[in-house]
């Protein structure tokens, strides 16, 4: 299963991509961070973002796109511009008909260290582990891309297991 993962954001956009399958060796294909200007204004910008997600999903023909859940924060104006990059994500993989998954900050950290509550620099050592990689993927934001694909890869197939089994189980009760 190939997975490109989205940690969104108006300033840097982690966009990472991962081969594996759960219970075996994970293979980091590619990672890179879309930037955009902070001073740049909003139309432009999410132009470039979108533009720039379009590409990588058409490059990296990924399975799926899994993109951070968007939470509340205490900056609210933070969380706007990163739930319209959200917003951007799920679009560019629904355009092209690849199926779109979201995962919550809390469960990609508990899926890659053990603990919801680790802080990014353990998620960074994780990834780097993961995938074998010589050094971690800097900034943040490209780790966060690459351990939600990760996150994806080991939990997407259980959960796409049991939805399937949930709509068997209604089409033989109806």
């Amino acid at each position: 299963m190939r997975v490109l993962g989205v940690d969104p954001g108006m300033t840097r956009c982690g966009v990472g991509v991962v081969d594996g399958l759960a219970g075996r060796p994970l293979n980091l294909v590619a990672v890179d961070v879309i930037r955009t200007p902070p001073a740049a204004d909003i139309g432009s910008r999410l132009l470039a973002i979108a533009d720039a997600l379009a590409e990588a999903i058409a490059c990296h023909r990924p399975d799926v796109v899994a993109v951070e859940r968007v939470f509340s924060q205490q900056n609210v104006r933070t969380v706007m511009g990163t739930a319209q990059v959200a917003g951007l994500a799920i679009v560019a993989a629904s355009r092209v008909g690849i199926p779109v998954a979201l995962h919550t900050p809390s469960e990609v950290k508990a899926a890659i260290t053990g603990s919801g509550r680790a802080d990014k620099a353990q998620v960074g050592v994780m990834v780097t582990r993961l995938l074998r990689l010589a050094e971690m993927p800097k900034p943040a934001d490209a780790s966060d891309s690459l351990a939600l694909a990760i996150c994806h890869v080991w939990r997407g197939s259980a959960q796409n297991r049991l939805a399937e089994a949930l709509r068997a189980q209604r089409a033989l009760t109806r």
